[in-house]
């Protein structure tokens, strides 16, 4: 099965395309779309639709794997984000790719085993459970691969 994994931002998008089945995982691509915070805000959300088509269009992932929102201290981020998110979900529906969505403990438990574990112990995880050189940075495509690797937990648990 193969996974984008999508961490969503409005001002940074991790991404990562995952390969996986029961016995390995394998990270095809993995980055970090950068957005100018005094670019337009619809803008930044074409920006977002555009880069996540590419990316579907080229590595043709079975699933579109998401962080879902949990809590934002500003109600305006908050909204942001939704935004963000919802975009990158109609940009893979809009090429039939089927999504998922996680929340960041789940992902957490499911990638370090602890639901609190800090973004730097995930990071370290993914690289060991992705066998890469180096860690994958910035934490945001880190973060985007352990969403991946969280939904290929789930769906081998779920066979």
């Amino acid at each position: 099965m193969r996974v984008l994994g999508v961490d969503p931002g409005t001002l940074a998008l991790g991404f990562g395309i995952v390969d996986g089945n029961r016995n390995e995982s394998t990270a095809l691509e993995y980055g970090c779309l950068k957005l100018a915070a005094k670019e337009a805000f619809p803008d930044r959300l074409k920006k977002i639709y555009d880069a996540i088509t590419r990316i579907v269009t080229e590595f043709h992932p079975d699933v579109l794997a998401i962080e879902n929102l949990f809590y934002a201290k500003n109600p305006k981020v908050a909204i942001k984000m939704g935004h963000a998110r919802g975009v990158a979900i109609v940009a893979a529906i809009n090429n039939q790719v089927p999504t998922a969505d996680y929340f960041p403990r789940e992902i957490k438990q499911s990638i370090a085993g602890n639901g609190a574990a800090s973004k730097e112990q995930v990071q370290r995880m993914v690289q060991q459970l992705l066998r890469l050189q180096e860690l994958p940075e910035p934490l945001d495509a880190s973060d985007a691969l352990a969403v991946a690797l969280c939904h290929l937990h789930r769906a081998k648990a779920s066979v």
